[in-house]
């Protein structure tokens, strides 16, 4: 019994390694990939989330701020008597409490500004993370019909490879039975050596691309890895005439994350300067303040009583004359407890503050040109970001219209190269072709095929190209 259940848990863990090893991706499931797990989105992100907080911070610091503090002091020698204020020589301790607040009133719309040039700065953050994960997935796209072309490709050469494989055996054959020289084997032979060195090559050129991809999706290199296969042909692609360069491009000033982000910061950066102006202003602050202290010498009154007896009398070191008709009073004096003179010494402060910049080096009127000529840098950033759109969409649509035609030239060549190729397998069948010109022909049919093949894909991916300026994302 105890055998069978391990053998179920071997054979449950083998079906669950073998389903994921047969699990295929399509292009959807690629992208997310990459983009929940590459590295630099993360960071990007980090960035964004620090833009977030800030904003959320200057939104806060509109708010008056409240503190509270407290300091307690061994004193020695000659100090200052915190309660009578007189000079005293003795060791104290004391200790105080002390509850503040300030509130900013006016300061030119500051803080607005403030809040306004963060929230635009979090929201460049975001479309900087928005254009990566574009970039990202146009790269995986690509990468995925890399995959495609080469695995196309690699058929194309098995295809190849079988098809010698069978004309040298066939050819092999009528040599054993006297009807074809030697030669014709011979050189079938090599032609078969040929295609499978090229079949080889192909397959390699599949695992490299596999490679490819999977670095970009930041995955494993060993991980299992089997992409789903939509023929070419049914990738759907719009018409070149529905992707007109200035349509594009008009769309893509409103929809792409790098414009946003130039945006963004324009807007960011005439807060700032409107901040920085504000700065050469007056600041009207309120302030309040609550406190109390203690003195472990301090004393309070407990009881009191008349001297009246006649004579000089020593009260607190100071000499009086004292008689029954002008009695003096004498107070009994015991230490205070903490919470009584925290009591006694309560004391409250309220009141309205003005601060004036008159004269600080000349960095205020500084800060406030420099910010005005990073409005300008800016601007001009967003020019050049806008004119490199442009000539990219142009180039792209110009590459559009090449891949096009060499699409469609290259499958009229491997229609006459499949017509060329079968008349001559006929005139090799009946003896009126020799082997190295039926090899040549075939070799002009694979080459055509190739072509064919990659002339295809390039010709998607560029139109991918153009649908992706056009906002409307990477879809096979």
């Amino acid at each position: 019994m105890r055998y069978s259940i391990f053998t179920l848990t071997i054979v449950f863990i083998l079906s669950i390694t073998t389903a994921k090893a047969q699990e295929k991706w399509d292009l959807r499931k690629c992208v997310e990939y990459a983009l929940a797990n590459n590295i630099s989105i993360k960071q990007t992100d980090v960035q964004a989330k620090i833009a977030a907080v800030q904003y959320k911070q200057s939104k806060e610091a509109i708010y008056p701020t409240i503190g509270f503090g407290g300091n307690t002091s061994f004193n020695s020698g000659l100090h200052q008597d915190p309660t009578t204020f007189s000079l005293i020589t003795q060791n104290y301790i004391a200790a105080g409490l002390q509850l503040q607040a300030s509130a900013q009133i006016f300061n030119w719309f500051s803080k607005q500004n403030i809040i306004a040039a963060n929230h635009w700065q979090a929201e460049a953050a975001k479309a900087s993370t928005d254009k990566l994960k574009d970039d990202i997935s146009l790269t995986i796209a690509n990468n995925y019909l890399q995959i495609l072309l080469s695995k196309a490709q690699q058929k194309i050469a098995s295809v190849q490879l079988e098809q010698s494989k069978a004309q040298f055996d066939n050819t092999q054959k009528l040599v054993n039975a006297g009807s074809l020289p030697e030669l014709n084997a011979t050189e079938l032979e090599a032609q078969v050596e040929t295609d499978s060195a090229n079949y080889i090559t192909a397959k390699g050129n599949v695992e490299q691309s596999i490679l490819v991809l999977k670095s970009n999706m930041n995955m494993d290199a060993a991980t299992p890895f089997e992409i789903d296969e939509p023929p070419v042909e049914l990738i759907p692609v719009e018409k070149i005439a529905d992707l007109q360069p200035d349509i594009v491009y008009t769309l893509a000033l409103a929809n792409m994350p790098q414009q946003k982000v130039n945006e963004y910061k324009l807007k960011a950066a005439q807060k700032n300067a409107a901040v920085a102006k504000a700065g050469m202003y007056p600041t009207f602050s309120a302030f309040g303040n609550l406190g109390s202290q203690y003195y472990n010498l301090g004393t309070e009154i407990t009881g009191s009583s008349l001297i009246n007896t006649i004579g000089q009398v020593d009260i607190g070191g100071q000499n009086y004359f004292v008689s029954p008709l002008s009695p003096i009073p004498s107070f009994n004096y015991n230490k205070s407890s903490f919470f009584r003179q925290l009591n006694s010494n309560f004391a409250q402060s309220v009141g309205i503050s003005l601060s004036v910049p008159i004269f600080s080096g000349g960095s205020l009127r500084s800060n406030w040109e420099i910010s005005k000529l990073n409005i300008r840098t800016t601007e001009l950033q967003r020019e050049s970001d806008n004119q490199t759109l442009k000539q990219n969409i142009y180039q792209a649509y110009n590459a559009a219209i090449v891949a096009l035609e060499k699409y469609t030239a290259s499958k009229k060549s491997v229609d006459a190269s499949q017509r060329s190729y079968d008349f001559a397998q006929k005139r090799y069948n009946i003896g009126m072709l020799s082997t190295i010109e039926l090899i040549t022909t075939q070799n002009s049919l694979l080459s055509a095929k190739l072509q064919y093949v990659q002339n295809q894909f390039d010709y998607v991916f560029k139109m991918k190209v153009l649908e992706f300026y056009k906002g409307q994302g990477i879809k096979l």
